[in-house]
């Protein structure tokens, strides 16, 4: 039976499942409706997608490096407990090699790549975990990098993939370096490499306030403008990588450290989990209520 657009519109509005799984249900049970919700159910998929709406702001994020090529990818559940469930820490490292395997540009092109295994794709393969995790789960981001000549990464995982950190330095091949630069960005949190990196937009938003600011405290006019500059200078040691005070060493800034290794930090990539996202606060009180009132 020919499988039309109207009968896989109708089956995803009913189950709320995605548009290749819908014309694969139709197509497996003869374009009978009831049959291809139930063989949905029985996949997991439709009571995957149940979950859908449910926040997902934990999990894990993690790093993959092999020969010349890295991924760092973020992966979500809702909550910390299946977080550190041995199935899905084993299901994150699986999708980050496939990730880095096959080199997908957007999340969206990942989830419809072949999977290795029985899943006929990322996406399907994800909402069979999703049934037998029973939690929602989400491949939230990622990136996959190729080092270029003389260049190295640096990888760290902190608080068992809280934080995932991935730096590329150029200028060397030492991955101990690398790796130094990684915890630091781990522990301070720069937005930048450099302040050239920083945009004048930006920067001219930060000079107004801190000049506003000093006008408010009172400070003549005439000598404003040089605190600004100097307190913008504090702004850029926050924000920027080279700027900071290394973590291993305060009495040397990070440019300064890896300078005087011969190298420079080409990029880096910082990933908290859930950072950004809007999370859940249970109210158990709330709950128990809700149920008695039932």
């Amino acid at each position: 039976m020919a499988i039309s657009a109207q009968m896989v519109k109708d089956l995803r509005e009913q189950t709320g499942a995605g548009m290749m799984d819908c014309k694969k249900a139709l197509t497996e049970t003869d374009g009978d409706m009831e049959k291809a919700v139930e063989f949905l159910r029985e996949k997991g998929i439709a009571k995957a997608q149940k979950k859908a709406d449910r926040v997902a702001a934990e999990g894990l994020a993690h790093v993959v490096v092999d020969g010349n090529k890295a991924v760092i990818a973020e992966i979500n559940a809702e909550t910390d407990f299946v977080s550190k469930n041995e199935n899905f820490v084993n299901m994150v490292d699986g999708v980050t090699k496939h990730l880095l395997k096959n080199e997908p540009a957007t999340v969206e092109e990942a989830l419809t790549q072949a999977f290795d295994g029985d899943a006929e794709n990322l996406e399907a393969y994800i909402n069979d975990q999703i049934a037998k995790i029973g939690e929602k789960i989400s491949l939230r981001r990622f990136q996959v990098i190729e080092l270029g000549e003389n260049e190295a990464f640096g990888s760290y995982i902190h608080m068992g993939g809280r934080i995932g950190v991935l730096t590329v330095l150029e200028g060397t091949t030492d991955e101990t370096v690398a790796k130094d630069i990684a915890m630091h960005v781990a522990a301070i949190n720069p937005q930048y490499v450099s302040r050239e990196d920083v945009s004048a937009e930006e920067v001219e938003k930060e000079r107004e306030a801190l000049k506003k600011e000093a006008l408010n405290e009172g400070k003549p006019e005439n000598i404003v403008e040089k605190m600004v500059e100097g307190r913008l200078g504090k702004y850029f040691e926050e924000i920027c990588l080279n700027e900071q005070a290394f973590v291993k060493d305060s009495d040397q800034k990070v440019g300064d450290y890896v300078k005087a290794q011969g190298a420079n930090v080409k990029t880096f990539y910082r990933y908290e989990v859930g950072e950004g996202m809007e999370k859940k606060e249970d109210n158990f009180a709330e709950e128990v209520m809700s149920q008695v009132k039932k």
